[in-house]
């Protein structure tokens, strides 16, 4: 009889089919319903969400959560980072609330978010209202509106203190050549304040890019149904686009109002480095200079702790005021 050359791969095929084969006839009710997978396949389906979530459960918790539990007690003593901290109770808060500078920088970085975070919010808005819309160029627009967010803090900060020079920078000149009066923005404590507003203001691409998807998931159907019945365009937005943005918008109020005082960091070191006569001397600087220029360790962690309260605070008002107009609403 004739001999036939059986291909390694129709073996393997066949010893394949006759394990699956075995495994049927062993374990009949695991291998045909399809509904009650194996207790091991079902093990694996929990714990694998777990296993893609561990690296940044791990992270959040080792460089988030220990710092934050760390700085709370830290809060609490008198530490240099030389010595052994030492319990002091409030004695922390005393000194702080006794200290002018640091009232000082308190009231600079809460007139900061008060005037910041809507302006951001509102130039975002506007933004996104305005290039909605797919016409010729505004791809390159959007892209105009983002790049700020995405040049580093420090550069950025040396940008503006080019910008913002009361003798060369680019703003004067401008001024000065339509006719306009030339402050001396990084010289008094007004025009470093405001130096530093409008530039953190620039920064406003991420908020941008969260408004701009909001509009564009809001059905144009709504629209026309609302230009049939007879509403322009102003009515629309206070009566369609405003409430649909509303939940968009608060989570860009929450957000940069925690951000918006990290970012105040970088420009007040390189532009003024707290001056002058302390008006640009925000939380942040002043948390690093008491850490690693004066080793107040204890007294840094303290101001960190307060001023996150009080940031938690204003968020817990945002979201009471909220709640009690849309309750009166509807």
């Amino acid at each position: 009889m004739p001999r036939f050359n059986v291909s390694p791969y129709a073996s393997l095929w066949a010893g394949g089919f006759a394990f699956r084969a075995r495994c049927v006839t062993i374990y009949p009710r695991h291998a045909t319903n399809s509904d009650s997978p194996h207790p091991v396949i079902r093990l694996s389906q929990r714990i694998q969400p777990w296993l893609f979530l561990a690296p940044y459960l791990i992270g959040t918790f080792v460089l988030i959560v220990l710092p934050a539990l760390v700085t709370s007690v830290i809060a609490f003593t008198d530490y240099n980072a030389l010595s052994t901290p030492t319990f002091t109770g409030l004695d922390n808060f005393r000194q702080m609330w006794e200290s002018p500078i640091v009232r000082a920088s308190l009231r600079n970085t809460l007139v900061f978010v008060m005037v910041a975070v809507p302006l951001r919010m509102l130039g975002a808005l506007l933004l996104a209202l305005l290039l909605q819309r797919k016409r010729r160029l505004f791809g390159l627009y959007r892209a105009m509106v983002y790049i700020p967010t995405i040049i580093p803090e420090t550069a950025f900060g040396l940008l503006g203190l080019w910008i913002f020079n009361p003798v060369f920078g680019p703003l004067n000149q401008l001024l000065a050549l339509v006719g306009l009066p030339q402050p001396a923005w990084l010289t008094t404590a007004a025009g470093a304040q405001t130096a530093i507003i409008l530039l953190l203001t620039l920064q406003l691409g991420e908020g941008f890019i969260v408004l701009l998807a909001g509009l564009q998931m809001i059905p144009r159907a709504v629209y026309e149904a609302a230009a049939v019945d007879g509403a322009s365009e102003w009515q629309s937005f206070w009566q369609i686009t405003l409430p649909l943005l509303t939940p968009w918008m608060l989570l860009l109020l929450f957000r940069d109002l925690l951000m918006s005082v990290q970012m105040t960091f970088a420009p007040s070191f390189v532009m003024t480095y707290g001056g002058p006569y302390y008006a640009t001397t925000y939380v942040p600087l002043l948390i690093y200079e008491l850490a690693f220029d004066l080793f107040e360790l204890g007294i840094a962690a303290a101001l960190l702790l307060l001023f996150y309260l009080m940031i938690g605070l204003m968020i817990v008002i945002v979201v009471r005021v909220v709640g009690v107009e849309r309750s009166y609403g509807s």
